[in-house]
């Protein structure tokens, strides 16, 4: 019987293997963003400061990491990697909407409404939307940007990140008036707030995995291991950052925390509690790192981030 990998991280590994993706992929995304005179300044300036924010770059960490652990080179994939921390940044611009979530700080700094205007942030969500797939089809490989487009389109789409906002937006007023301490209640309200959320967020990190797979590809058992892998991760991660939304400090996270508590919204600690939380993310945490084993060495960054994202305090 093969070995099951120890869950424990290196934070500091973790780090330093994440700034090395943020060196590599944050130059690509500047040069992404010099852009003609046709360009509007306004506009222009807006996409840098969204794209260009501070941010983990987890996304497009995925999808490196992923083609490593298939056998792949990082040069193969840049483009999916831009194209994706794309995507999640034209996401992050229309959340912050006051119409969606109305948040005006991101990544430490003003939102990209507040820097800017409602209009312009809309116009930047949608400019950045579409710089993503203008990039993927510069891979040199039409075949491959064909295939990474799909995928991509996909998760951005009505039935995966799109649809999951909108359910989203949905259950603030859909469970309002239920009472949380009915065990059949919260059993309805966990399985719809899973629903939310591994297609709001784990959606995006699902499409970085294959968009990863497919860079190197990869052959169906490790395909099939890493979807497992990213479905976990992704609920992990949103498990874990309601928890930090309802403990952590603005500071550290970036972002302004206790909001969801105040427009009374569906979260997991809303329903299950912090302690019930924590133990499912680290569960999740454990699939995660053991969908990785016919990885061996090459799935360590994968693993290290699954432990990682569950632990972390912003």
């Amino acid at each position: 019987m093969a070995t099951q990998p120890a869950l424990v991280c290196d934070f500091s590994s973790v780090l330093l293997s994440l700034s090395r993706v943020r060196e590599f992929v944050d130059p690509l995304l500047a040069q992404a963003l010099e852009l003609s005179n046709d360009a509007p300044d306004r506009l222009a300036e807006a996409m840098r400061h969204s794209l260009l924010a501070p941010g983990k770059r987890l996304r497009p960490a995925l999808v490196l990491w992923s083609t490593v652990a298939c056998g792949g080179s990082w040069e193969f994939a840049k483009e999916a990697a831009m194209a994706v921390e794309m995507i999640h940044a034209y996401s992050l611009v229309h959340d912050d909407l006051p119409a969606m979530d109305d948040d005006d700080l991101r990544r430490g700094r003003p939102t990209c409404h507040r820097q800017f205007d409602e209009a312009t942030a809309i116009l930047c969500g949608d400019a950045l939307q579409a710089l993503a797939f203008e990039t993927l089809c510069q891979h040199a490989d039409p075949s491959m940007a064909g295939r990474w487009c799909a995928v991509l389109a996909r998760a951005a789409g009505a039935e995966a990140l799109c649809g999951g906002q909108a359910d989203d937006l949905a259950a603030e007023s859909k469970h309002a008036a239920l009472p949380v301490n009915m065990s059949a209640i919260e059993s309805d309200q966990l399985g719809w707030l899973e629903k939310i959320h591994r297609r709001k967020t784990g959606e995006l990190f699902c499409a970085s995995i294959e968009l990863g797979a497919i860079a190197a590809g990869a052959d169906t058992q490790h395909r099939e291991a890493l979807s497992t892998y990213a479905r976990s991760f992704g609920l992990a991660f949103q498990i874990a950052d309601d928890i930090l939304d309802a403990q952590g400090s603005e500071v550290t996270v970036g972002k302004r925390v206790g909001k969801d508590a105040d427009r009374g919204k569906l979260t997991f600690p809303s329903v299950i509690g912090i302690e019930k939380s924590l133990i499912r993310a680290e569960s999740l945490a454990q699939q995660a790192v053991l969908s990785l084993e016919c990885f061996g060495d090459r799935g360590t960054e994968l693993a290290m981030l699954a432990r990682w994202i569950v632990e972390r305090d912003h």
